[in-house]
């Protein structure tokens, strides 16, 4: 059952945050083109219509309508009253058969009553009594003349059909005062209006597509979206570059570019994280192609960097790339190791002449669940944890398989990575809860690709990024990283280098670890322990080896500048009774040194 704690990595426990302005502006920006498209599409149709359609000249005529009686002020107000009661009727007359008959017979017209009612209206302002009768068509001349024959013909009906004064005559009268005259502009279409209408219809229907796109979009883009799903910390952000497949080790390649700081940002954030006081991190995604390993590789880079001691372990064994990547042999690793067939001191080797030691896949195995959930690696990740500072695993995503969860679970917690604008919050949450299901820890989340540019950028959600401030690129010319798919030349691929010598902290020295590969430091004791016979024995072994370790005050050896590949320098095994311990402890029998901390397991 999931905790409380659990609950919102889950979508259906998300309602989701209210939309503000910023979020509405970022819609637009994103947009954009889409509502422009939108209103050009709308100011087109309007266009259309408006040229499609035939030009309409409206004409009208003015009728007043009066009462007769004598002239005393007590019967005309009467007669007023009587005349503007009697107006709507008069107004609905305008568009019977008994006026419009009258007209279509005098002028001859080849249509019937109810199509020239269609081209003729009537309207009466309010508490007057004129009628104004309106009458269009497509000829200016013939609309005014319809308009003066409509209002002729209801000024003679009108006195026939109202009842008679006792003298026989009509107390109403209707008088023609303005005649119609040809339009010189068509009232139909307005072209001005229709495509302000049009543009408007557009950009109304561009805007709702804009908002509905982003509603039923369920990418991760933002920081936003990754704390719907999840309340693990979002710990780094790495920058989408164009050239990511040609220079892939992008700290090792070029230090100086906003890439590298990136994963110097997230290696600053991963120092800082509480992990209970252990250093193991399993680097893994939801789905493919989200940039894991490359995170990996490079995040390892930065921490050796930074003076720490770093191991990188290839748990990928089903699509194994670190050794890819890094150029160097990966036929024999982690696999031939967890079966006993060889050990670890032959395989892990230091690289780039940093303090990275690199434990490829080996050869792909039939059950790779099984091998990274067995007793065997929970036992080689607890030596390492601590004989070195960090231990990074590259881990296989975790929705297909279900690797990067057993592994998760034998570590100090597991690094996510979301790749942005590709990996949906489904993906992320159902990653998630893997995690959860099987008791392993999120350390954090690493979004990758992540634009620089735009409104989905990650610095453009804290203000724009570092504004003038910038990154100089050195003189030299840097070697470009061997692409992917092409076989590398020892020119261009950077080989195991000799470590550096141990990382010793202020409060309690570290020594070296007896199982790894070690290169002969530059001192005068190390030259004399090397060249006694081997005849001397074992005690003498001991005091060599001591001596080969640097001293803090010992400077490490230059590095190799970024262009230059490095050299690689022989490592001799370590001594076969470490070697013989070390496989004693993975085959789970008695320690043998309990004061040695590659042979006791943390309490």
């Amino acid at each position: 059952m999931p905790s409380a704690r659990d609950k919102p990595s889950h979508p259906l426990w998300h309602t989701g945050p209210t939309m503000e302005l910023s979020d509405y502006i970022r819609i637009l920006r994103k947009n954009w083109l889409i509502i422009i498209v939108a209103t050009l599409v709308g100011i087109g149709v309007a266009a259309a219509f408006s040229l499609s359609r035939t030009p309409q000249y409206e004409a009208s005529s003015t009728i007043a309508v009066s009462t007769q009686g004598s002239g005393t002020v007590a019967e005309l107000q009467q007669g007023s009253s009587f005349a503007q009661t009697r107006i709507n009727t008069y107004v609905g007359l305008v568009q019977t058969p008994i006026v419009l008959n009258p007209v279509i017979v005098a002028m001859d017209l080849d249509m019937t009553a109810d199509e020239l009612a269609a081209q003729v209206t009537a309207s009466s302002a309010l508490n007057t009594t004129l009628i104004t009768v309106a009458a269009s068509d497509s000829d200016p001349v013939q609309a005014a003349e319809i308009a003066n024959a409509v209002a002729a013909s209801l000024s003679s009906v009108v006195p026939e059909i109202e009842p008679t004064v006792s003298e026989g005559a009509s107390p109403v009268r209707l008088t023609r005062v303005s005649d119609a005259l040809p339009p010189l502009k068509p009232s139909s279409p307005n072209v001005p209006l229709n495509l302000a209408l049009g543009a408007l219809v557009g950009l109304a229907l561009g805007i709702g597509f804009a908002v509905l796109r982003s509603v039923l979009d369920n990418r991760v883009r933002t920081p936003r979206d990754v704390a719907q799903v999840t309340e693990s910390p979002l710990i780094g952000a790495i920058t989408f570059d164009t050239k990511a497949k040609e220079r892939p080790l992008i700290v090792h390649a070029d230090p100086l570019s906003p890439r590298a700081e990136s994963f110097r940002a997230l290696r600053t954030n991963l120092q800082f994280l509480d992990m209970g006081g252990r250093a193991s991190f399993v680097v893994t995604s939801s789905v493919p192609n989200e940039g894991k390993s490359t995170t990996t590789i490079n995040l390892a880079i930065a921490l050796a960097d930074a003076g720490k001691r770093v191991a990188l372990i290839d748990t990928d064994l089903r699509k194994p790339e670190v050794a890819e990547y890094l150029g160097i042999e990966g036929g024999v690793g982690l696999t031939d190791v967890l079966i006993g067939r060889v050990r670890v001191g032959d395989v892990m080797l230091p690289w780039g002449g940093r303090s990275l030691y690199v434990l490829p896949a080996g050869k792909i195995p039939p059950n790779p669940s099984e091998l990274l959930g067995s007793h065997q690696m929970q036992t080689l990740i607890d030596v390492l944890e601590r004989d070195f500072d960090v231990v990074l695993c590259d881990a296989p995503p975790l929705l297909p398989v279900t690797d990067a969860a057993i592994l998760a679970k034998s570590t100090s917690g597991a690094i996510l990575g979301v790749a942005t604008g590709r990996t949906t919050r489904h993906q992320l949450s159902g990653a998630v809860d893997a995690l959860h299901t099987v008791g392993a820890k999120v350390a954090g989340v690493v979004m990758t690709m992540v634009p620089t540019r735009g409104p989905d950028s990650y610095y453009s959600q804290y203000g724009g990024g570092y504004g003038g401030y910038g990154y100089r690129q050195p003189e030299a010319k840097t070697a470009p990283a061997s692409p992917r798919g092409r076989k590398r030349s020892p020119s261009d691929v950077p080989g195991p280098m000799a470590p550096t010598g141990p990382i010793a902290t202020p409060d309690a020295p570290r020594r070296p670890h007896p199982l790894l590969p070690q290169a002969a430091a530059p001192t005068r004791a190390s030259s004399e322990a090397s060249a006694r016979p081997a005849a001397a024995g074992p005690d003498a072994a001991a005091p060599a080896r001591a001596a080969a370790a640097p001293s803090r005050s010992t400077p490490a050896p230059a590095r190799p500048t970024v262009g230059e590949p490095p050299k690689v320098v022989s490592t001799p095994h370590a001594d076969a009774a470490a070697k013989s311990d070390f496989d004693a402890l993975l085959a789970g029998e008695t320690v043998i040194d309990p004061t040695d901390s590659t042979t006791h397991r943390r309490s």
